[in-house]
């Protein structure tokens, strides 16, 4: 009974943070949105502020005008720097091999940056009867580049920050590794159990008792009891991992767990619509269809 008491205890200690990460999911989107806003709003406003000490000379309009072109364009810019980050990590790992490639983006960015500014500062000087001169190209290019370069690095470096607090929110498994000394605790090829740490703890999961993995960009989630854990490696590296007599592959993005595959709807176009004992549903390609068909004429059709 006290084990058993201590169990529901680490579980209801699992489930405090994973309640505020699912009560949050929701807001999550217009969080991120309203973050930048008002973050890069604040930052626009400060440098309004000493644009106007700067040029006392220029129009109150003027400071305005340069500040608000710069971010509109950086706003436009953001979903960009964002599909970068998560095609080119700077992890621990790969940083070495992604760096030269954002310091490359770094200078595509300052180009449409400074285009587009100095395109919307021309058209806003344009209706005021006025006109906008950028002044020397290249010298004021490579001033534009300075500030652009550190802007770029550090809304990655936001990113990264951001990304970390939702993976310790939400949990992150990894596989166990091979101790220093004396032989493993299990299989390595074929891990039994992953090692899950959330907020400063660890567990252990048991790799039957992963339902369905879905691929996500760097990382791979394994969806456990309602919950998923993203777990840092490809759909192919984890797949040679699992138990084949347990997970198959049902899509490119996809693998699940037969032991908790309940009906198979197949559809018009060929593939197929998987529903699991939780009610999840997940996509199944043609491709995989017919393979997954044979797998439970030999093992028994799934329970309805």
């Amino acid at each position: 009974m006290e084990a058993g008491d201590g169990r529901a205890a680490r579980i209801a200690a699992m489930d405090k943070p994973r309640d505020f990460y699912e009560s949050f999911k929701p807001w999550r989107k217009p969080f991120e949105v309203g973050f930048w806003l008002i973050a890069i709003g604040l930052n626009t406003t400060f440098n309004i502020v000493v644009s106007l000490a700067d040029h006392p000379r220029a129009q109150t309009w003027e400071p305005w005008v340069w500040e608000w072109t710069s971010t509109a364009v950086v706003l436009a810019l953001l979903p960009a720097i964002q599909k970068a980050e998560q095609l080119w990590p700077l992890r621990w790992d790969s940083w070495r091999r992604h760096l030269p490639v954002h310091v490359a983006a770094s200078l595509v960015f300052s180009v449409l940056h400074v285009t587009g500014m100095v395109l919307l500062r021309k058209a806003a000087y344009a209706l005021a009867g006025g006109h906008y001169d950028f002044g020397n190209g290249w010298r004021q290019f490579g001033y534009e580049y300075l500030k652009d370069v550190r802007t770029y690095f550090f809304i990655l470096g936001v990113i990264d920050l951001y990304r970390f607090w939702l993976l310790r929110l939400q949990g992150e498994a990894r596989l166990l590794a091979e101790p220093d000394e004396g032989p493993p605790v299990e299989p390595i090829d074929r891990p039994e159990r992953f090692l899950v740490r959330k907020l400063g703890k660890e567990f252990l999961v048991n790799a039957r008792e992963v339902e369905w993995v879905q691929a996500a960009g760097n990382y791979v989630n394994l969806h456990v009891r309602g919950r998923d854990y993203p777990l840092r490696a490809t759909m192919a590296g984890i797949e040679q991992r699992l138990d084949p007599a347990r997970f198959v592959r049902v899509h490119r993005s996809y693998l699940v767990n037969l032991d908790y595959l309940a009906e198979i709807e197949p559809l018009d176009t060929g593939d197929a619509r998987l529903t699991l004992r939780d009610g999840a549903q997940v996509p199944c390609s043609r491709r995989y269809r017919t393979p997954l068909r044979e797998r439970f004429g030999e093992a028994g059709a799934p329970a309805a």
